[in-house]
Parts: C-alpha cells; sequence; structure tokens
C-alpha cells in the first residue's frame, strides 16, 4: 500500500519531479519528464509497481525531514537504536541530466541501512533486463577504481545506470544492505539515458548539491512575499517554479496522474499538462512577486503552443505545446488504493472551455502592466484570439470544471469572455495597442447585459451557475477576481451569502454541487482547496479580515510537512486528496495571502486615520 498522499515530499530539477515518502521510499518517478512514462508507480499501486527505497533495516527507526531553506534538497535525519543517519534527496538542477541522488551521512553511531530498487519502466509494463558490469564510464572520467560496478537497467527506449553499494537480485528485486558510521558518507544515484546511448559517467555528488542549493536559493532570493503568511506564500511560489518546464516554460497542473479526487472512487484524471488556465493564474502569481522572467517565458511558450488558427485553440497541451493528449487506462496499475482506473493523457484537450480567453488575456494584461514589453507578434496573437471571441462568446461550454455532461452557458465563463475584451480595451486605451476598441466595447456591454439578465438570480441575489439553473458554483467567487463585479457589491455579497449556504461543507468549499448531475459523472467528491483560498480572498477583499483569517489559518494548516498541498482535502480526518502538489491550491494560496495582507494594511490606514482625525 502507498502511504498517505500528504506523506510524500516532491524533489524536482524543473524537468520533472520525484515523490519521495516519509518511509524513504521514492514511489513516483517519471523519467525524463514530468508526462513520461513512469518507472517507479508503486504510488498508483504496490511495490511491485516500482519504488527505490533507502531507509534504516531497523523497523522501529524515527525520521523527521525537511528542506534545506528555500530549496528542494530534502534532508531526512534517521534516528535508530544504535545511531543516527541523515538522508539528502535531490534531483541536481541546472547538469542537463536526469539524475537522482541519494547522499547517506553517518551522524552518530553506526546504522545499518537497507536499499529496495524495483525498476519497472513503462507505467509498471516493461520489466527492464538488468545487469550489473564494470563501471567503465567512471573508470574513464578517472572517477572509478578497477573493479567499479554499476547496475544497468534497460527496456524499449529507457535505460538507467546505478550506482552505489553493490545490489544482489532476487525475483526482479535488487537489495542491498550496508553500514553507514559516524563521519562516513555513501552517496547513491541513479541516471536517466535514451537506452541506445552508452551510460554516462556519475556526477561529482557534493559539487551537484552545493550547486543545486545555490541556484534554489538564488531564484528564491527574489521572491515579494507578504508580511502575512510569508513562509506559507515563499513555498507556494516556490512549488510553481518546480512545475515549471526549464526548457519549454510549460507549468504543469500537478506532478502525478490518477490520484482520486474521492479515495476508492473513478475521478482520476492526469494533471501533468499544461492548462491555458492554471498556467495564466500561476503565471500572475509569479509576476505579482517579483518573477517577470517567468512571464516573459511563459507568453513565449504560449505563443509556440497556440499558433495557427484561433479556432484550434485547446485549453490545455503537453509540456512543449503537444496538442494530442488522448487518454487512456492502465490496467496493470491498480491504482491509488484501488481507486481506478489509472489514466494517462486527458480527454479534456477536445473540450470547449470559454473561460481559458480570459485568463490569458487578464494573465498577458498584468504582465504589460508590471513592465513585460509587448512584442508585435504576441499582440497579433491576442488580437487573432479576440477575433475568435468575438465569433463565439455566446457558444455553450464545458466550464471551469470540465464537466464531462452536457455543455451549458456557465456565468463563470461568460464573466471571463467578458475579462477577455475588458483587458483587450485596456491594452488598447493603456497602452496605445492597436485594436477595434469600438467594437470591443460595444460587445462588452452585450455580454454584461446578458449575464445580468440570464446570470443572476434576483431572487436569491446571486449569480447562478449557468443559464436556467438555481446552483451556484465556487468559481463564481472570481468574479471579483477580475473585476466584473467590486468584492463589496450587494451581488456579490449576495453571491458568497448563496455559496456558503449551499457548498461549505464542514467549513471548507465544495466547487459545487455534484448529485445536481450538472457534471455527469458518478460519486462525489470532497472539498476544493483552490475553491476554499479564494473565499478567504473574497472575505479579504471585503473586509471580513476575522473571518478571511480564521480560514485561512485552516486551511494553511493543511499543508504536510514540507509546505505541500493537493488538490482537495477529507475534512474529517485532514488526509490529502488528489493529485499533487496542485499548483491551482498553492496559486490560491498566494492570491488569499496578498488580499488579506492589502485589507489589514487598509485597515491600519483606516485606524490612523481616524486617529487623526480624532486628534
Amino acid at each position: 500500500m502507498p502511504l498517505a498522499i500528504e506523506d510524500y515530499a516532491l524533489i524536482g530539477d524543473c524537468h520533472t519531479a520525484a515523490l519521495v515518502g516519509r518511509n524513504g521510499s521514492i514511489d513516483w518517478l517519471c523519467l525524463p519528464r514530468f508526462d513520461s512514462a513512469s518507472m517507479f508507480a508503486a504510488l498508483l499501486g504496490d511495490d511491485d509497481n516500482g519504488r527505490w527505497l533507502v531507509a534504516p533495516s531497523d523497523e522501529a527507526a524515527t525520521a523527521t525531514r525537511s528542506y534545506v531553506d528555500s530549496t528542494f534538497v530534502l534532508t531526512t535525519r534517521w534516528v535508530t537504536a544504535t545511531g543516527e543517519v541523515e538522508v539528502t534527496d535531490l534531483m541536481p538542477y541546472g547538469d542537463r541530466r536526469a539524475d537522482v541522488v541519494r547522499r547517506i551521512r553517518g551522524i552518530r553511531g553506526t546504522v545499518t541501512m537497507h536499499e529496495d530498487l524495483r525498476i519497472r519502466f513503462a507505467y509498471t509494463t516493461a520489466v527492464p533486463w538488468i545487469r550489473q558490469i564494470p563501471d567503465s564510464a567512471d573508470i574513464a572520467a578517472g572517477r572509478g577504481e578497477p573493479g567499479t560496478t554499476a547496475l544497468i537497467a534497460i527496456a524499449g527506449p529507457d535505460a538507467v545506470v546505478v550506482r552505489g553499494p553493490k545490489l544482489t537480485a532476487s525475483d526482479h528485486t535488487h537489495e542491498a544492505t550496508f553500514d553507514v558510521s559516524e563521519g562516513e558518507t555513501v552517496d547513491l544515484s541513479l541516471t536517466w539515458y535514451p537506452s541506445h546511448r552508452e551510460p554516462p559517467a556519475s556526477i561529482d555528488v557534493g559539487a551537484r548539491i552545493l550547486d543545486t542549493v545555490s541556484w534554489w536559493q538564488e531564484w528564491a532570493s527574489h521572491s515579494d512575499a507578504p508580511a502575512v503568511y510569508s513562509s506559507e506564500v515563499h513555498r507556494s511560489l516556490l512549488l510553481l517554479r518546480a512545475l515549471t518546464h526549464e526548457d519549454t516554460n510549460g507549468i504543469v497542473a500537478a506532478a502525478t496522474t490518477s490520484l482520486p479526487e474521492q479515495f476508492g472512487g473513478q475521478r482520476n484524471w492526469d494533471y501533468r499538462y499544461v492548462w491555458l488556465r492554471d498556467a495564466s493564474m500561476t503565471l500572475q502569481a509569479l509576476i505579482l512577486h517579483g518573477f517577470a522572467d517567468e512571464a516573459t517565458g511563459w507568453r513565449d511558450w504560449l505563443l509556440r503552443a497556440i499558433a495557427g488558427d484561433p479556432a484550434d485553440v485547446q485549453i490545455m497541451y503537453g509540456l512543449a505545446g503537444e496538442r494530442y493528449l488522448a487518454e487512456t487506462t492502465i490496467d496493470e496499475l491498480p491504482g491509488y488504493q484501488g481507486a481506478a482506473p489509472v489514466r494517462i493523457g486527458n480527454g479534456a484537450f477536445t473540450q470547449y472551455q470559454g473561460d481559458v480567453f480570459g485568463e490569458v488575456m487578464v494573465a498577458l494584461h498584468d504582465a504589460r502592466e508590471l513592465g513585460v514589453e509587448e512584442g508585435a507578434d504576441s499582440w497579433s496573437l491576442q488580437r487573432a484570439l479576440m477575433s475568435y471571441v468575438e465569433d463565439n462568446w455566446s457558444r455553450p461550454d464545458n466550464g471551469i470544471w470540465e464537466i464531462r455532461g452536457e455543455a451549458q452557458h456557465f456565468t463563470h465563463s461568460r464573466v471571463m469572455i467578458w475579462a477577455a475584451l475588458d483587458r483587450a480595451i485596456r491594452g488598447v486605451q493603456q497602452f496605445h495597442l492597436e485594436g477595434p476598441v469600438d467594437r470591443w466595447l460595444e460587445l462588452r456591454e452585450k455580454v454584461r447585459d446578458e449575464i445580468e439578465e440570464h446570470g443572476y438570480d434576483a431572487e436569491r441575489n446571486c449569480y447562478v451557475q449557468h443559464y436556467g439553473s438555481k446552483e451556484v458554483d465556487a468559481s463564481l467567487l472570481q468574479l471579483a477576481q477580475v473585476g466584473y463585479v467590486d468584492a463589496h457589491d450587494s451581488r456579490m455579497l449576495g453571491t458568497v451569502k448563496a455559496i456558503e449556504e449551499d457548498l461549505l461543507h464542514d467549513g471548507l468549499l465544495l466547487r459545487y454541487r455534484t448529485e445536481s448531475g450538472v457534471d455527469g459523472l458518478a460519486g462525489t467528491e470532497n472539498p476544493f482547496l483552490a475553491c476554499s483560498f479564494w473565499l478567504a480572498e473574497q472575505y479579504g477583499r471585503s473586509g471580513r479580515i476575522d473571518d478571511a483569517t480564521r480560514l485561512m489559518d485552516r486551511l494553511v494548516g493543511f499543508a504536510n510537512d514540507v509546505g505541500m498541498l493537493s488538490e482537495e482535502i477529507e475534512v474529517a480526518t485532514g488526509r490529502h486528496v488528489g493529485n499533487t502538489p496542485q499548483a491551482l491550491s498553492h496559486l490560491a494560496l498566494v492570491r488569499a495571502a496578498d488580499a488579506i495582507d492589502a485589507a489589514i494594511e487598509h485597515s491600519r490606514g483606516g485606524d490612523a486615520r481616524r486617529l487623526a482625525s480624532q486628534a
């Protein structure tokens, strides 16, 4: 059985990521990219689906772990009856290689360590041909001694070389037992390479640890976090960077696939792709906190991904802009604690979701306002997107939650169409870009009139999930975020009240009521973290500071010991649910912290003004 989702920590090199359990087992790793086939997939099954365990042999050993400050270099301190060791896990950054490094350092006494390696390529469907050979690559590089061996595993296009203590084979498992005493260091490494090439030489582990720590800390030093929840925002920004592919600048929604929205259920999706919505929101979070370079890189990714006919724009793409993300199931993987099927690919790539145009235009406008220079090509692309919006704004769509039921006229989607027009207009008016501003102004008002007529329930004083419905949806909290209504507007406050009445579950928000049948799926789901952070943001924006901080304190308390959040929370137990780490959860955390910080500052300013008037 895999561990609880919150018991994993992420290590990554901005190309891919691994999940390391509290027990010292890497249970999820896809190489060389986030969306490559897995080689360790015990997370979605059991140990025989692939894992790499490095831990004391003493089953009574206790562990504490943390990241080296402002990095993804994970240190785990193990204490046993005979001594103490520290294991440092990382994926070295910047060497253009796919390496995983595990350094064991003796702290006190002597600890017997156990290594259990089970390599299963191609989502566990390919057990590799494995052999131990003289480590000619290291010997040629001057790092090895005669008699040094390396374990080589090959299946199809994939190969890895594993270095460290000599491993012994037993029924498709390779194990080693070795002692580490005070002052000693034992290095283990795994390197992926294309199977048609020769295995690469090993790396200088000490130097690569120092380089990786230095790079992450230098990047993080540019972070501009608010005064409140600064450590949580800081870690969230780091996680958003870790989910950004270094070469392409594509931002994946999460590092995993098929972690379920309901334990034992079928709402299991592959999130290792780039959603225009999530990536746009992530971009906003990064550029608002000092990372303008990321804005330029993501804009370049966008230009490449959606180049061509705007009618062909998709809601999501592969890391390099790949368009075909066909969804299939892996029957060989039983699923996380039995939640099946395990899916790779995502059928939602064929959906029409009108809201993505708004998210993209809002993010690009934010980049302009923060000084990112608008190139001729990027504005031309936005003009083309707006032409498509003009022709298709009234289409029903699948909405922000990618419903697999009947397409609807979702109010949130219409508001995001309004936001796309609004930011295009502001591009002309504020930045003197060229465009048919009069036509956009007219259409913006037409869209607003339609929303107010069909997307607003005057009797209940709230906006509704979709035209003709009495249901509400947590996505309506974004209406104030994009400036469609003010956070203090009576219609917005009425919408918040309706959302609280219908969607609060033990104090946290559901996305919508699944029993309404709108999504066309069986089963239910747990409260959605991003939606609850949106509610905290709305509370802050509307002056409900006590409610905002009360909710925010509870939400950040759900983060695991290394600051990670998944997609949803099982309220009764506090267990993480859904894919992890979830970009949308972390960027919503950042937004909520910003709103609460601004509200507190505004309140202090008001107090100061009152004191001055009384004096």
